[in-house]
């Protein structure tokens, strides 16, 4: 079915990032994934090509333009590329919207037009050894001294944790507040006493640097804080269903390139005598994977039409994560089966994209906290 969700604008940008990805990321990508890092100059170039900050207003150095099918198409052109480990949706579509909508004037002047020229790389830390999706149990803390913070704690799993240059830190400013408790505070690369552990051994993206966070007495400016004081947990609730949005569109695309590329293969490779794709057991396993994505798909376009037009709400922008995910994870492994032993090798892009892709039903909210607040919304 031909999608009808993009205009012309938005097809010329997809043709600006795959020309990007082909002479910025493609050749350099398998060196990146063993040194467990991307190259800085790549997020300079990203933002040479004006590939972030796409909603930043133009004052900024940004793209002054919330259309959120723009960020669609950069994260669907990047899961084909095989190029997760350039977090560029993590920048643009998670944290940005906490620097556009929260950040002061001053703070502003001060971070976005690094933002957007790829000199300021960002992250967003909230994850702790003991505490996930569960808010309540964070144990940083911020005490106040005045005109700053004191911060101490740790996080883990935090993406760009290496590279980052801007931490935005969900930490306790008020001890009996509970999840209501929190605030968000900006560290900078740089203060003292704020440290990175390891860039941490993932079974996929590689290339990503996922690292443990570490914060001993570090002295934050009242000027950093951002937002409300003890807003975060309103804060991170608002933007939480882009996020979302975000790895369902990674999740649909995923599958549906796995799907393209085993559709070629069975073609191809021959079992007795003849190829694969005269067996009926494999044109069933097709014409099932088939029928699946282009139902999401139907509802994953529905859904980024809703958010590029301010309309989409929480409950569904979590069902499009949880099934897009979910299915990614399942075609993944289908794909992965029809090709055999090939399937297992790590030069195959079906391999890659199974180990890539696994992290998708669990960050960014767990399949089962998906079905949570769909199950609330509807049950109470």
């Amino acid at each position: 079915m031909k999608r009808q969700i993009f205009t012309a604008d938005h097809e010329a940008f997809r043709e600006t990032v795959r020309t990007f990805l082909a002479k910025e990321v493609t050749p350099y990508y398998a060196g990146w994934e063993q040194d467990g890092i991307v190259s800085r100059d790549a997020w300079r170039a990203a933002g040479r090509q004006g590939l972030l900050g796409l909603a930043v207003p133009e004052e900024y150095g940004g793209g002054g333009n919330a259309d959120f099918r723009y960020s669609a198409v950069l994260a669907e052109e990047f899961t084909r590329a095989g190029a997760p480990g350039l977090a560029i949706g993590l920048h643009n579509d998670i944290i940005g919207p906490y620097l556009t909508t929260l950040a002061t004037d001053e703070q502003k002047r001060r971070w976005l037009p690094g933002f957007c020229s790829g000199e300021i790389i960002t992250a967003i830390a909230m994850t702790e050894p003991g505490a996930g999706s569960d808010l309540q149990g964070i144990r940083t803390t911020a005490t106040d001294h005045g005109d700053h913070w004191i911060l101490n704690g740790s996080k883990t799993f935090i993406s760009n944790g290496i590279l980052a240059d801007l931490v935005i830190v969900v930490a306790r400013t008020t001890p009996e507040g509970g999840a209501h408790g929190l605030s968000l505070l900006v560290v900078e690369r740089g203060m003292d006493g704020f440290e990175r552990g390891r860039n941490l051994d993932k079974i996929g993206q590689k290339a990503q640097d996922t690292a443990e966070l570490f914060f001993h007495d570090v002295r934050v400016p009242k000027e950093n804080l951002l937002g409300e004081l003890n807003g975060a947990f309103i804060h991170l609730m608002t933007h939480l269903a882009q996020e979302r949005m975000g790895i369902a569109v990674a999740g649909i695309a995923g599958a549906e390139h796995l799907l393209e590329i085993t559709t070629r293969y069975v073609k191809e490779r021959e079992a007795f005598g003849r190829p694969l794709a005269r067996l009926q057991h494999i044109r069933f396993e097709i014409a099932e994977m088939a029928t699946e994505c282009a139902v999401t798909r139907a509802f994953l376009d529905r859904c980024i039409a809703d958010h590029s037009a301010g309309e989409l709400d929480a409950v569904h922008a979590s069902m499009a994560k949880w099934w897009a995910t979910e299915l990614h994870k399942r075609v993944a492994d289908r794909c992965l089966q029809l090709h055999g032993g090939y399937g297992y090798m790590a030069e195959f892009p079906v391999a890659k994209a199974y180990t890539d892709g696994r992290i998708q039903t669990i960050y960014g909210g767990t399949t089962e906290i998906m079905k949570e607040i769909i199950g609330r919304s509807l049950l109470g």
